[in-house]
């Protein structure tokens, strides 16, 4: 077996006390290890990011900018290889995999614009031949800590900002698809990175506690499930740290009676089971306003599923790849068995799905659930895998409620050709990520990508001009140069523009 290590100081690192086997989520099989950092692995991390941090910090940003752009045409020339990592190890179909790869290089780009990011603002003669400015100045080291779904995209969405401010990062990514960050920390230094600038150490919950405790990190981000989001904001906070730490979603998407029913349901079939429903944005339910709506949309859903090719993502035909784990696999599959016990009217069933010569893969159909209500768990709780409800509303102020009510809010959508109906739910839908006829809100690079409530701990989203005042702090500097000669005496008065 090969084994995955760590990235310190511009080298792999593969000595580890500990492994942990590393599967193909579409075979069930295991050919790689994985290291597992003890907490001493991690300290001399967070000692190489410490010493490396100077010299970095005064680095010009254009210069940080230059490392940027390098790194970005090194992305590109590998995206095939770290595409195919992906899908091996997450099992995404490789569309999708190249899809999360471009919107991760998208934050690449706009942490090109550094120097403009980070010039700060000036106040010529603020007082009487008194000048003021403020700029922005790194932290110092920062950590990242990673969830298993996108191992590429999420992690990017992370460092490249954090680097261009000057800051040193060290990033604990999933130990379930740890080789695309690997293979993208050597890009980093091949693009000219200073060695440990930015480092990898992989591990398990040791490694997580030692970066959260650790009084020489000074930020710390982090994307996962909302109870462990608000765990690792708790202890971070507690041990003096930035943190901003997004949580889970139960994304709703309603649709009108005057919507495209064929366009809604093309755009949910995508938003609901690409990446199997593993993404913090899919769409998992369906909020139909109107019996009627609701008829038409879960019978063009249901034939749709019907056609719906679900096998290995290698696999350029196929739609939908396995689940991460076989225990995840089976905890998807025991909601689908409780909801339908609650009373929930199952459509399509996609549990006990099997797909020829992968029956070892940690597969699941798509399944459809109608007539959903509120308290039931597949409604509640945020399954992470292909299963979609269908809740049925007389209007769409009820259907805003629902999802007003819901303790997530992180994104959602409506599907209407009506744009006071439109306005009136951007304007007042309590969610941090809003689409209108757009499934997946996700924001741009130049934006800011977070929810409210408890998909977000914390005060700055991930990404966009949130992530230059999550990695920085303002400082600002008043300046004054007496006259040759000049004395004016003590004043006692507080200080003014007069």
């Amino acid at each position: 077996m090969s084994l995955i290590g760590h990235f310190i100081a511009g080298e792999v690192v593969t000595d580890a006390p500990r492994t942990l086997p590393v599967y193909n989520p579409a075979t069930g099989e295991s050919n790689k290890t994985v290291a597992v950092a003890d907490s001493a692995t991690v300290e001399r991390a967070i000692e190489v990011a410490q010493a490396a941090f100077p010299a970095w910090r005064n680095t010009p940003p254009m210069k940080r900018a230059r490392v940027m752009y390098r790194f970005k045409e090194l992305l590109e020339a590998n995206a095939d290889k770290i595409v195919a990592m992906i899908t091996d190890e997450h099992g995404k179909v490789l569309d999708d995999a190249r899809g999360e790869l471009m919107r991760g290089i998208e934050v690449v780009e706009y942490a090109c614009g550094a120097p403009e990011l980070l010039k700060g603002e000036h106040s010529k003669n603020a007082g009487p031949a008194i000048d003021a400015w403020s700029e922005f100045q790194p932290l110092g080291v920062v950590a990242g800590i990673t969830p298993f779904n996108f191992p590429a995209m999420v992690p990017l969405w992370m460092y490249p900002m954090a680097l261009v401010c000057g800051n040193t990062f060290i990033l604990k990514p999933s130990e379930r698809d740890p080789s695309a960050p690997l293979f993208i920390a050597q890009l980093l230094k091949e693009a000219g990175l200073p060695d440990g600038v930015f480092n990898v150490v992989n591990g398990d919950k040791e490694a997580v506690d030692t970066l959260l405790s650790d009084p020489r990190i000074e930020a710390v981000s982090f994307v996962g499930s909302t109870p462990v989001a608000e765990s690792v904001y708790r202890t971070a906070c507690n041990h003096g740290k930035r943190c901003q730490a997004l949580g889970g979603a139960k994304n709703h998407a309603i649709v009108m009676p005057d919507a495209d029913a064929d366009d809604a349901a093309d755009a949910l079939m995508g938003a609901a089971y690409g990446s199997a429903g593993e993404r913090c944005m899919a769409i998992s339910v369906v909020v139909a306003v109107g019996e009627d709506t609701a008829d038409t949309i879960v019978e063009k859903l249901k034939s749709r599923i019907a056609g719906l090719k679900v096998g290995p993502g290698t696999d350029a035909s196929h739609d939908m790849g396995p689940l991460i784990t076989q225990a995840h696999q089976q905890r998807v599959a025991s909601y689908i068995d409780r909801c339908e016990s609650e009373g929930a009217e199952l459509v399509c069933d996609g549990r006990q799905y099997s797909v020829p010569g992968h029956e070892g893969g940690y597969f699941l159909g798509a399944s459809l659930f109608d007539r959903v209500k509120p308290g039931m768990s597949i409604y509640e709780d945020e399954i992470f895998g292909p299963a979609l409800c269908v809740v049925r509303v007389d209007s769409l102020q009820e259907g805003m409620k629902l999802i007003d009510d819901h303790e997530y809010g992180n994104g959602t959508c409506i599907f209407t050709r009506d744009g006071e109906a439109a306005r009136f739910f951007t304007d007042n839908i309590k969610v941090g990520m809003v689409g209108v006829n757009v499934p997946l809100p996700v924001p741009v690079a130049s934006q800011s990508f977070g929810g409210w409530k408890r998909s977000l701990f914390g005060d700055l989203s991930i990404y966009g001009p949130d992530a230059v005042r999550f990695y920085t702090r303002r400082k600002t500097i008043t300046q004054r140069w007496p006259s040759s000669g000049l004395r004016e005496g003590a004043a006692f008065s507080f200080p003014s523009s007069k």
